[in-house]
């Protein structure tokens, strides 16, 4: 099930995209300026709290993406990284926000929906689908997919996760790229404390994606808190919480 968040004819949004500090407008395959999209004056006060943390310029560099891009966000929740991914593609791209039908009406109830109203969000549709088969059969040469902060709730829910990382893989184009972050567990933890930390062992979560076909490409530090003991909740906690970036590619 797919849910389209607005609708507008491309000439539409172009017009619109001049009035949108920070939505990327220029020819599709060109890069565009991360920290301006960041600083974009139209986003919202909370969201800026949500970047003191995140390290949103850093982490759009990180991915690469590109305006035009065609690009699957797993698990978008409320939208935060939605929308900066849909700012980065411009009008002439594609963000596709996944999510099942439980975690809306359990957690993200009506707050993705009041984004979307956003003129930021225009290029995003909102994919309704379980973990497990997440992508439309209509999908298919995804340039990107993005799974922020979430693959360690999957491992505590009635999901097959190969088969998730099948789909995942198979809806990607050749060479396209999966861009995975998540909160550290400890050496040995694995899977074990992903419900009551949150957090989970960065060796478990390669193996799961490496069995899939996917190859390690790049690592990102920025993220990189060797202070956090990481034996507590990533929910206010007294140090920064040590999170691991990861980009895979499907192989060419």
């Amino acid at each position: 099930m797919t849910r389209p968040v607005r609708c507008a004819a491309a000439a539409g949004l172009f017009a619109l995209s001049m009035l949108i500090p920070g939505l990327a407008v220029a020819e599709d395959g060109k890069t565009p300026d991360y920290q301006a999209i960041v600083a974009a004056p139209d986003r919202s006060e909370a969201d800026r709290q949500t970047d003191q943390r995140r390290e949103p310029a850093k982490m759009l560099a990180f991915t690469g993406i590109k305006e035009g891009m065609k690009v699957l966000d797993m698990e978008a929740n409320a939208g935060y990284s939605t929308e900066l991914l849909a700012r980065a593609v411009g009008p002439a791209g594609t963000i596709y926000a996944q999510d099942p039908a439980s975690i809306i009406e359990r957690i993200v109830k009506d707050k993705f929906d009041n984004r979307a109203k956003g003129p930021a969000m225009k290029n995003v549709v909102h994919v309704v689908r379980d973990f497990d088969d997440p992508i439309p059969p209509d999908v298919s040469n995804l340039d990107m997919i993005t799974f922020f902060y979430a693959y360690h709730d999957v491992t505590y829910m009635p999901v097959d996760r190969a088969r998730m990382n099948a789909k995942m893989f198979a809806a990607l184009k050749p060479g396209g790229y999966l861009i995975i972050a998540d909160h550290s567990a400890r050496k040995g933890d694995g899977t074990s404390v992903a419900h009551t930390l949150h957090r989970i062992e960065e060796a478990t979560l390669r193996q799961e994606i490496e069995a899939a076909g996917f190859k390690l490409v790049a690592e990102g530090d920025f993220l990189h808190h060797p202070e956090d003991p990481r034996d507590d909740k990533v929910f206010k906690p007294a140090v920064p919480v040590d999170e691991f970036v990861l980009k895979y590619q499907k192989p060419i």
